[in-house]
């Protein structure tokens, strides 16, 4: 008997999945430019979006998006709210043992401090960050006070009215907010760029295992034929860190 070529298997394993159900793909919605609503339609776009759509489409899926809370997402998944997490959500160990995840499809993205001072004291001061993050873990296991918020807007808002010293987040979500702040809002010194996780993934329920290998083969080939790369450039600049 002839073995099946991977192409083939990846096949047969996505028409399988195709006839049994639609994939509903969980998101947040209020992440940028990972997740979010776009103001003139109202729907959910973004790096995420778009990439989750092309998989979709390559394995021949038919998905739909399920917007969720952030601090329910992973409880919402496990429950069978949807199938799927795509909400610029780092794999962890801590994370691993609730949920499986694909491989990244982003390199691991550097977190980093932003504050209305360049010499703020995120070691010990106040620090916002979103709740359930691997930063309001790592801030919570320095000398810092952690201030924990539902949304990363609140995080933002907390340094602006003066309730917290800095925001840790992830870098690419800070970057335009910093930018577009006229000067209000700036990295703080030597914590600017923060190496952390081991890249974004798809979460799914550790009994998905099928699902995961039909995600995981269409990650490796927009990988391998360089769509991925041009996706992460398009949403977050020429100078993103990209898969070598």
């Amino acid at each position: 008997m002839k073995t099946l070529t991977l192409a083939a298997a990846a096949l047969a394993l996505t028409a399988g999945l195709s006839s049994a159900q639609t994939i509903r793909m969980g998101t947040e919605g209020a992440y940028p430019p990972y997740n979010f609503i776009d103001d003139a339609t109202g729907q959910v776009t973004g790096f995420e979006i778009e990439l989750g759509n092309a998989l979709c489409e390559r394995a021949g899926l038919e998905c739909t998006w399920v917007r969720n809370d952030w601090d329910s997402i992973i409880p919402n998944l496990v429950s069978g709210n949807y199938d799927t997490i795509m909400a610029g959500m780092n794999i962890n160990e801590d994370r691993k043992q609730v949920i499986q995840f694909t491989q990244p499809y982003t390199p691991p993205m550097p977190s980093a401090y932003a504050a209305l001072s360049p010499d703020v004291d995120v070691e010990n001061g106040v620090v916002a960050a979103q709740t359930n993050t691997i930063q309001a873990g790592h801030v919570a296991q320095t000398g810092a006070t952690l201030l924990e918020f539902p949304t990363p807007d609140e995080t933002i808002a907390a340094v602006r009215n003066g309730e917290a010293d800095a925001v840790f987040a992830d870098k690419d979500f800070l970057a335009p907010i910093v930018a577009e702040s006229n000067g209000q809002l700036v990295w703080v010194e030597g914590f600017d760029t923060v190496p952390m996780g081991e890249g974004i993934g798809m979460g799914l329920r550790q009994s998905d295992n099928e699902l995961r290998e039909t995600f995981d083969a269409q990650i490796t080939a927009m990988k391998e034929d360089g769509s991925l790369n041009e996706l992460i450039r398009k949403w977050f600049g020429e100078d993103a860190l990209v898969f070598e």
